[in-house]
């Protein structure tokens, strides 16, 4: 059921790119809850017991990856890291950093270090990138911080 979901969610998530739209006045975890491409991970950051966190004062910056994002990890993963709770914990602390970072305050190179402790390495050029990663939507504005929106979940070392 999770696959077909996340295959169904994946073909959303390709129309749902120009929907990604300010939050307007909703925090972090409001806006990914009510954006049908977010849905894994909304689920994931519930699993995590994250929610509480990321509906705090902030400001966060996070990099927040899409269903179809999710669906291209290979077939099983979603569902060992949901009941591996720290390594889930660990990745996705990974795609949060401390400060609200808009895509204005990037520079080719820089290193921004995550809540778990280890660095992203962001690149600016054609598109900006994050571990690899490419923001596909950058700037939604949320009352605790920032979203940009990435292709790829980027994974800790």
């Amino acid at each position: 059921m999770i696959k077909s979901t996340l295959s169904t969610l994946a073909v959303v998530a390709t129309f749902a790119a120009p929907a990604f739209a300010d939050g307007h006045g909703q925090d972090i975890v409001d806006i990914a809850a009510g954006n049908e491409a977010f849905s894994t991970l909304v689920a994931a950051v519930t699993a995590a017991g994250l929610v509480d966190t990321l509906k705090g004062d902030g400001p966060f910056t996070v990099f927040a990856p899409t269903d179809e994002a999710f669906a291209a990890l290979p077939e099983g993963t979603v569902e060992a890291l949901l009941a591996d709770i720290p390594t889930l914990t660990a990745i996705l602390t990974y795609h949060v950093v401390p400060g609200a970072v808009m895509s204005g305050d990037l520079e080719d190179g820089m290193m921004a270090e995550t809540v778990n402790g280890q660095s992203v390495t962001i690149g600016v050029g054609d598109t900006v990138t994050v571990d690899g990663a490419t923001v596909i939507q950058a700037d939604i504005e949320a009352t605790n911080g920032v979203i940009h929106v990435i292709d790829t979940v980027i994974l800790p070392e």
